[in-house]
């Protein structure tokens, strides 16, 4: 298929990559021409403009966005609205509020053209490892535009078939799904994040407390001085707790076991909010998540080695850069 990126940052540059790489045809643009340049320089299709951009699409359009959400992806809706036509489709891949989602579906459903919210995850690993995507929107252009996302997702790979699970006719197992209509997929993502900021938060103040242990305010007998990048290393080999982000844990570890590169200030992208906002909305108790994010927002007072963790996972998984450290 031939399909446009807007916007070719960390994710939407490797998402070109991954689409190139498996024979589709991407016509990029940034505000940034170097990043156009780049991208073209490896095999995409250089637009200058958004006008540029629409011409260089066959018919129905597939324009996908990969810009921060808020008021620049409404900017770019607006102007990519007079220059679709009837039966094409805007995806927005970013991390948008699924509010917001139905705001604009509606505004360009107006107009004959269709929105696909896709919550893509996978960071800057993604264009080796594939991006799990949750997609919302109509059922027509999700399937016109299966190619794509299965270009973009994972595949089965080696990940055993989940015992007893009986739908197997779901392309959950590819690492894709239509979860619904549009808003669903940003509402996917969002509380996949909001369980993110949980686990992140759970193995910080484990490594804290293990780092701890060796304190002089601890009775003799009592202290334990560990190598906690040793610690993270035999928990990925067989435990229970094993997981993607315990294994960018011990490389984080590996590199620097004091993690003295980071100040411990965590910011939050928004969707740790919104899970918390959807939560009280629909009266549901959500004290792990709601202490996760609180304790991002305390984080920017004073800083723990654990929270120079959550930087550091951060930094991994996604290419985050935190505020620098001091001195």
């Amino acid at each position: 298929m031939k399909i446009a990126m807007i916007g070719l940052g960390k994710m939407g540059a490797n998402m070109s990559r991954r689409l190139m790489k498996r024979g589709h045809e991407v016509v990029v643009y940034d505000v940034n021409p170097d990043n156009v340049t780049q991208l073209a320089g490896e095999g995409a299709i250089a637009s200058a403009s958004l006008q540029e951009l629409a011409q260089l699409l066959p018919t129905p359009r597939a324009v996908w966005l990969m810009v921060p959400a808020g008021e620049i992806v409404d900017k770019s809706i607006t102007a990519l609205g007079t220059l679709l036509s009837p039966g094409d489709a805007i995806i927005d891949g970013g991390n948008s509020y699924y509010k917001d989602d139905v705001r604009r579906a509606a505004k360009l459903k107006a107009q004959g053209i269709d929105y696909l919210d896709v919550g893509t995850s996978g960071g800057t690993w993604g264009m080796e490892r594939g991006y799990s995507l949750m997609i919302g929107g109509d059922r027509e252009p999700v399937q016109r535009l299966e190619p794509i996302f299965a270009a973009l997702a994972p595949g089965r790979g080696d990940i055993p078939a989940t015992p007893s699970r009986r739908n197997s006719n779901s392309t959950a197992e590819q690492g894709y799904l239509h979860c619904g209509p549009v808003g669903a997929g940003h509402f996917v993502k969002m509380i996949h994040n909001g369980i993110e900021y949980g686990l992140m938060q759970a193995y910080a103040e484990g490594f804290d407390i293990l780092r701890g242990a060796a304190s002089e305010a601890l009775a003799d007998g009592y202290r334990y001085d560990f190598k906690v990048d040793d610690v993270a290393e035999v928990w990925r080999r067989g435990s229970v707790i094993g997981s993607w982000l315990l294994d960018l844990t011990a490389q984080a570890l590996a590199e620097d076991p004091e993690l003295s590169q980071y100040s411990g200030y965590v910011t939050d992208s928004g969707e740790g909010r919104w899970t918390v906002q959807a939560a009280v909305e629909e009266a549901v108790s959500a004290e792990v998540l709601t202490a996760a994010l609180f304790a991002r927002f305390r984080s920017r007072q004073e800083h723990t080695f654990g929270e120079k963790m959550l930087s550091a996972m951060r930094q991994q998984f996604g290419g985050h850069i935190e505020a620098a450290k001091e001195g």
